[in-house]
């Protein structure tokens, strides 16, 4: 075959690449959207719902435990079935399971079962897992130099249904009285709606299915796929194909995540309970998670392109300052809702940086036919270390308040710099 033709057919099937990146694109953004009101909604929801189950505000923390608990068993399950399937089994299937898990809670509440409310809260979990590998099925068909941004855009869906969800505590209250529920378990019924509803979208939406199609066009054409970094990729990555490439610095990666999140957890969880103390109403604490997960997920799209100019270590380094500052501010905020609002919007920022470059580095130090188990991994190991820390955190709260459980966290933010500027010294040799 003359070799224009082999390049003309080259670039019909690279614009046929693009074209279904768009497309996977906007319909996990869609579905990330739909989720992100149901993943809101708990986390605020599931905090106070306990302390009033059980009688016992110590046990609160356990609210984001069960959820992260939820998370983490659900990864390796989850990337398992996309690598055997395909994403859109995988994220359709996690949706269903999300469901049952909403319909335990409000069960449980019903009853005042707490074991229930507990096992329920882990399903409901799940919904977590789902949007977390959401974001790394948009880098299955991204080019490298622009496998940040998308994967960021995703990231960044997640900002309209999770800032609405937690201002769903006051209607969720009047629609569980209208329906006989318990009052804070009626926005447990918003959660449902919303899974169910993402879980359509991806269903008939995501067609052809990113990873399936990724393996096809490799199968196809080789060329075509993960070509060498260009000068606009991150400079900080080795190549992703590498033989023989040693997998230190995969779980590094899959460290610095799990750090990042689990500071995040352990705060924001005990954050409503903090607010409450002090005289905070309910309104209040659906503003404060509201404009904290506005940090987390609003900015994402720039934190993706940062990593994908700047690379993505400085990135992370970026996000432990950020939550370091956050720690902090905690930690002397005392009855300031200001300070505390604005201590809530750095940790949301802060685990932004650290989770998109991050992502991003697991995806890009690891070779195309190992991703979905090392994603698998990460997500699973970044849920459990937020289980942990989301369980201590309750217990810390209780014992000083938040200088004593930010001071906690400083710890595990100069762990996580220690461990991305190692990260950096080993992409450097």
């Amino acid at each position: 075959m003359p070799h224009s033709q082999i390049a003309h057919r080259a670039i019909r099937a690279r614009d046929g690449q693009r074209a279904v990146q768009r497309r996977s694109v906007a319909v996990l953004a869609l579905a990330t959207v739909l989720g992100g009101l149901g993943v809101g909604a708990s986390l605020s929801a599931g905090a106070l719902l306990i302390a009033d189950v059980t009688g016992n505000p110590a046990l609160s923390g356990f609210g984001s435990t069960m959820n992260a608990v939820g998370a983490a068993v659900a990864g390796l399950p989850l990337a398992r079935l996309a690598a055997r399937h395909g994403r859109r089994v995988a994220l359709a299937s996690g949706n269903l399971l999300a469901v049952v898990g909403a319909v335990l809670v409000i069960g449980a509440a019903r009853a005042e079962v707490p074991a229930l409310l507990f096992l329920g809260l882990a399903v409901l979990g799940i919904a977590a897992a789902v949007q977390l590998q959401a974001r790394f099925a948009a880098t299955d068909l991204a080019q490298p130099a622009q496998r940040a941004r998308d994967l960021s855009l995703v990231v960044w869906s997640i900002t309209i249904g999770a800032v609405i969800g937690p201002n769903l505590i006051g209607p969720g209250e009047s629609l569980g009285a209208v329906l006989g529920l318990h009052a804070l378990s009626g926005i447990f019924v918003f959660t449902i709606l919303a899974q169910l509803c993402a879980g359509l979208v991806v269903w008939f939406g995501l067609r052809p299915d990113p990873l399936l199609e990724a393996r096809r066009i490799a199968a196809a054409a080789p060329a075509l796929r993960d070509p060498a970094p260009s000068g606009s990729a991150p400079t900080d990555l080795v190549p992703q194909s590498r033989p023989g490439s040693t997998r230190a610095p995969q779980f590094l990666a899959i460290a610095l995540v799990a750090l990042g999140h689990a500071v995040m957890v352990g705060i924001m969880a005990m954050t409503p309970l903090h607010l409450t103390h002090h005289g905070g109403s309910i309104e209040l604490v659906g503003i404060t998670i509201s404009i904290h997960i506005a940090g987390m997920y609003a900015l994402s799209p720039l934190a993706g392109i940062a990593a994908g100019r700047f690379g993505a270590i400085p990135v992370v380094l970026a996000g432990f300052a950020a939550l370091a500052v956050a720690a902090a501010g905690t930690a002397i905020g005392g009855d300031s809702v200001f300070i505390v609002q604005t201590s809530l919007v750095l940790l949301g920022l802060g685990w932004c940086m650290v989770t998109v470059a991050g992502a991003t580095l697991v995806t890009s130090l690891t070779p195309e036919a190992q991703r979905p188990a090392r994603q698998g991994q990460s997500d699973t190991t970044m849920n459990a270390a937020g289980a942990l820390f989301g369980a201590v955190s309750g217990v810390l709260f209780a014992s000083g308040g938040f200088p004593v459980l930010s001071s906690v966290a400083g710890v595990l933010i100069v762990l996580g710099i220690a461990v991305s500027l190692r990260l950096r010294a080993l992409a450097r040799r």
